[in-house]
């Protein structure tokens, strides 16, 4: 029987002690080198973009021989304005990059010892660097495309007779979103958010290019799909694959976002729900390389982020 990709030596070339013992010293260097490898690790100023700059001896801060602005190597990036450690963010990284399904804000408080809503802030701005990462993303040749309804629960009543008909639209609450996900055959994962698959179809069009196959089920909204593309359907209520048309790749994804929900953050709010969905989708399309190369791809993302204009000042509500 052969073995799980997880559970062999080649998924497994990061160690979180072996960045939670890092000196703080080693830990600027190692994000130092990440954040300015377009440079050869050399400092350059994400003001005017000089690549000389002189590196103070008392602090650690540069100063551009351009502009003459100072900055420090979180300078316009999310990290800006950072009060924790470089070895507690790239510890909080690691952490989460070893999630095979996740890892929740409570947990990594816990961890590290930080207070939730710093748990909380940092993660979410991880999942925007991530999310950032499906924008301009166009797919072709064999997609899927699915939706799948989450949020909006009614608690059924306590005896059977007061029950209702929790399917119907007036017995909802309203809460109820649909994640839709374009996944290409071997290739990449693309997520977004609408209140009903309907008002996916024009992000699919945009998103697909035209002449592909597309992969769907007998949804009444991928009707609509048909004048554009080559559809091969499937009806799951019979089979769950027939003919070559199959949407497998497409529910592997969803149940990743399902055990993610269910088993490790327990309940996401709707207006977070993209960032989750963007998260899973990169975990997925990543989950056969190792977790040290997670982590770089992390690191990497989040440097390259300019700073969050949602998570800053998030608990000020000073958030655009």
């Amino acid at each position: 029987m052969p073995q799980h990709f997880l559970l062999s030596s080649k998924a497994k070339t990061l160690s979180l002690s072996q960045v939670l013992r890092m000196t703080d010293a080693e830990a600027y260097a190692q994000f130092k080198a990440i954040r300015f490898a377009q440079n050869q690790g050399k400092p350059f100023c994400p003001k005017c973009g000089c690549v000389e700059a002189y590196e103070y001896t008392t602090c650690p801060l540069f100063k551009c021989k351009a502009c003459r602005s100072r900055f420090s190597i979180t300078s316009g990036t999310l990290f800006h304005s950072r009060k924790l450690s470089m070895r507690d963010i790239l510890g909080a990284i690691a952490l989460y990059a070893n999630g095979a399904k996740g890892h929740s804000a409570l947990q990594l408080s816990r961890d590290l010892k930080l207070a939730y809503k710093t748990s909380f802030v940092l993660l979410h701005k991880i999942r925007e660097a991530l999310g950032d990462l499906q924008k301009g993303v166009s797919l072709s040749g064999t997609v899927e495309v699915d939706g799948c309804h989450v949020g909006g629960h009614v608690r059924p009543a306590n005896y059977k007779a007061d029950r209702i008909d929790r399917r119907l639209k007036e017995n909802q609450s309203g809460k109820r979103r649909v994640v839709v996900v374009m996944r290409e055959r071997d290739g990449r994962t693309v997520t977004e958010v609408f209140r009903s698959e309907d008002e996916a179809v024009p992000a699919i069009m945009q998103r697909v290019a035209e002449g592909s196959v597309i992969h769907a089920d007998e949804a009444s909204a991928w009707d609509a799909l048909v004048s554009r593309y080559e559809m091969k359907r499937i009806n799951h209520g019979f089979v769950y694959s027939h003919d070559g048309a199959c949407t497998n790749q497409a529910e592997s994804f969803f149940n990743r976002l399902c055990r993610a929900e269910a088993g490790i953050h327990h309940h996401i709010r709707r207006q977070y729900l993209s960032a989750y969905a963007a998260e899973m989708a990169w975990r997925e399309d990543h989950r056969r390389i190792s977790n040290g190369e997670q982590y770089r791809a992390i690191v990497t993302a989040a440097a390259k982020h300019p700073v969050s204009r949602q998570w800053k000042g998030y608990w000020q509500r000073r958030a655009a």
